[in-house]
């Protein structure tokens, strides 16, 4: 007759033998591929353009786009018309957000204005109800304001009409609503 192996040993060998699957494992693992997080890439706008793809020599551009140069100092709205793009600056200088916007058909002219009225509904000249409006200047197509659509929406095409209006989205219009109150500067630079 074979003799039994007591119940210890059966344990203890399957234990034994567990342990060294899972350091086999491991050691396996550390050898292998790692994980790394998948950069997330930003989906191109309608107004996307081709450009070169970026090289080893090419330094990748870090952030947002700085603040143009001669816009000013101080506690202001910044428009820069070129860019199509709006900087919030702070009273050190700083800018604490910047966002992309829709210009209308008339660009206001280069220079330095100041909010001269708020409005928080209305119906812009193209038909679209628009909220946080913020004026600052006028032209001879109509009153310059930064504004958005109540529905969160882009502006259709103007249809031949001159609009004045610069839309944004609808979070960057809450932040300028909240940013510009009457009598903030706002620096128009090319």
């Amino acid at each position: 007759m074979a003799a039994r192996l007591p119940s210890w040993a059966w344990v203890s060998g399957l234990t034994v033998g567990a342990t060294a699957a899972v350091i086999a494992l491991a050691i396996q693992a550390e050898h292998g591929p790692h994980p790394t997080a998948a950069a997330v890439k930003p989906r191109p706008s309608a107004t996307a353009t081709a450009t070169a793809s970026p090289t080893a020599d090419t330094p990748k551009p870090s952030g947002p786009p700085a603040l143009p140069d001669a816009s000013g100092e101080g506690r202001r709205i910044v428009y820069a018309v070129g860019e199509k793009r709006v900087w919030l600056v702070d009273a050190t200088g700083k800018a604490v957000r910047t966002f992309t916007v829709w210009p209308g058909t008339v660009s206001p002219q280069p220079g330095r204005y100041t909010v001269l009225g708020r409005l928080p509904a209305a119906t812009g000249s193209d038909g679209v109800a628009i909220e946080h409006i913020l004026y600052f200047t006028h032209t001879p197509a109509g009153d310059a304001a930064f504004s958005n659509a109540i529905d969160g929406s882009s502006p259709p095409p103007a249809g031949g009409k001159q609009t004045t209006g610069i839309r944004l989205h609808k979070a960057d219009g809450a932040a300028l609503w909240a940013f510009g109150d009457q009598g903030t500067r706002v620096a128009v630079v090319k």
